[in-house]
């Protein structure tokens, strides 16, 4: 069978996103029987669609993107307020960055669990499982009395998110039609997670400088959701028909060996690379490589058993046959370095606000207001053009003006006015990430089938999970490596803080620039993407 993904035209080329679903199907039925039942499905999904009002479509999008914005907005707060909650909750040193790694590392295990007992079960049980699952477990951030049950409540947090990113991918795949409401709708639910964490970080500051304290976001978040997911029970469409949940259906129709390697895989990574984050030395630990041998094993593992499923025509968890695929491939190693340079600029822009230039909470959340700003107007600026411009355009150029936030940031000098710099390096960061969270999200959902679209949804945001896993602890190596290695004598000076960080923000430029050249020659086919089918 052909693997082209492209429609041949002299000008204006469009990507043809219904071929890449045919990739995880086997079959000696002719190319075109396939295409024409493919849009058979695709056409009433739309006839479907399109009996939402647009008033229902407008909630439908805001509630989704609302609990994805909660989410994210509690992780803001987290990070903002890591120096305080750890002098309340007396949480050690060695402990300190796990209340924001263990969310990471839960919901990346869990996402393609989550995806497929959605596929299974219906999105709209499982989100509303999720919602009510995330209520409590922030609540239960904000009550904390220690350490530990800020940590366990950050896992189980993770675990809730989980079960709601996916179902709301797929929820909005299933009812907007194709074209402007459905890129509208993704691009939507990408506004919510970087704005939400950006949202948490200026919250954050703001609550720890007043009488508020830190408590109160978390409060706040966990009201929003129940009231999010109060209204998503009235207004969720239900889902379709489904023959009765039996063992047999659980066996046959869930890749469990493939959840089991990959999900138990991104966890040990995590797991190591959280510890790294927190200790460099951590890594030369005999259980740490020994961990990272025995998931080192299961990569391969993975892909044999994945070949082995598509061969015998059952259902593969993400089949080997997708990677073949030069558009889709490109797009999953653009949003790993786009998720690790945003997640670790804006990581480290927080610490040089705070450590190096030695600001206040609050003084450091103003400064990521800018932040904000574009990515309301960027989100809702692409989801309105990405089918009018081409999409390999969209990615180089975003992905460029990405790069210089952190190039800005390695030339800075920590006594430049804000305005300089750092007021740009705020503006340009998220770029990359809000512009291609779109374009992916499009690419990706077509390249699964209309029955995986839960999976597709998991498939997605663990990619963006691990990538900021992985660029969280290079970057914390990095960091920690050039200050200890520094001439300065007191390490913990905003000096030698800064020698690392600055390292930090030159390997965040090679990796955009990278982003860059991988997006110049995977997708230099692809044209429009997003349109109305006919």
């Amino acid at each position: 069978m052909s693997q082209s993904l492209f429609i041949a035209q002299t000008t204006d080329p469009v990507l043809d996103l219904r071929d890449l679903s045919l990739l995880s199907q086997h079959t000696t039925r002719p190319r075109t029987s396939l295409s024409e039942q493919q849009e058979s499905i695709d056409s009433t999904q739309d006839v479907q669609a399109t009996t939402l009002s647009r008033s229902r479509m407008v909630i439908l999008i805001t509630t989704l993107t609302g609990i994805t914005f909660v989410g994210s907005m509690s992780s803001g707060l987290s990070t903002i307020g890591i120096p305080v909650i750890a002098a309340d909750l007396s949480l050690p040193d060695n402990l300190l960055m796990w209340p924001v790694s263990v969310y990471h590392l839960a919901n990346g295990c869990c996402l393609l669990l989550a995806g497929s007992m959605a596929d299974l079960m219906g999105n709209r049980m499982i989100n509303l499982l999720g919602c009510l699952l995330l209520a409590a477990f922030i609540l239960g951030c904000g009550v904390a009395e220690s350490g530990i049950q800020l940590i366990l409540f950050r896992t189980f947090q993770g675990i809730a998110t989980s079960m709601c990113l996916p179902t709301a991918f797929s929820i909005l795949t299933q009812t907007l039609p194709m074209g402007k409401p459905r890129n509208i709708g993704f691009a939507c639910l990408g506004l919510g997670q970087p704005l939400g964490f950006a949202v948490g970080l200026v919250f954050g500051g703001l609550f720890q400088g007043s009488s508020l304290g830190w408590r109160f976001g978390f409060y706040l978040c966990a009201g929003a959701t129940g009231t999010l997911m109060v209204i998503n029970y009235f207004k969720l469409p239900p889902d379709a028909a489904r023959e009765p949940i039996t063992l047999r259906r659980l066996r046959a129709e869930i890749d469990w060996i493939g959840i089991i390697v990959s999900s138990s895989c991104l966890g040990i990574i995590s797991y190591v690379f959280a510890t790294i984050s927190d200790d460099p030395s951590n890594v030369h630990k005999a259980q740490n490589i020994a961990l990272l041998c025995c998931a080192g094993a299961m990569i391969p593992g993975f892909w044999v058993w994945m070949g082995r499923r598509e061969r015998a025509g059952k259902p593969a968890l993400i089949p080997n046959s997708l990677w073949k695929n030069t558009a889709f491939s490109s797009m999953c190693v653009i949003v790993l370095f786009s998720w690790a340079v945003l997640n670790g600029v804006e990581t480290i822009l927080s610490l040089f606000f705070q450590e190096v230039q030695e600001l206040s909470g609050f003084q450091s959340a103003l400064r990521f207001l800018p932040n904000v700003i574009i990515g309301v107007l960027l989100n809702l600026g692409t989801g309105l053009l990405v089918h009018r411009v081409h999409a390999n355009h969209l990615v180089l150029v975003s992905s460029l003006l990405s790069a210089g936030s952190p190039l800005l940031m390695a030339i800075i000098d920590p006594q430049w006015s804000w305005w300089y710099c750092a007021f740009w390096a705020v503006l340009l960061s998220p770029l990359s990430a809000d512009v291609i969270f779109t374009i992916a999200n499009l690419i990706v959902a077509d390249a699964f089938t209309p029955q995986t679209r839960g999976l597709a949804g998991a498939a997605f945001n663990t990619i963006a999970e691990f990538g900021t896993s992985l660029g969280l602890t290079i970057f914390a190596i990095i960091s920690a490596g050039v200050t200890r290695d520094s001439s300065i004598a007191d390490k913990q000076s905003p000096e030698a803080l800064m020698v690392g960080y600055r390292a930090v923000f030159w390997t965040c430029f090679g990796l955009m620039l990278g982003a860059c050249g991988v997006g110049l020659w995977g997708l230099r086919n692809v044209g429009r993407i997003g349109l109305k089918r006919e």
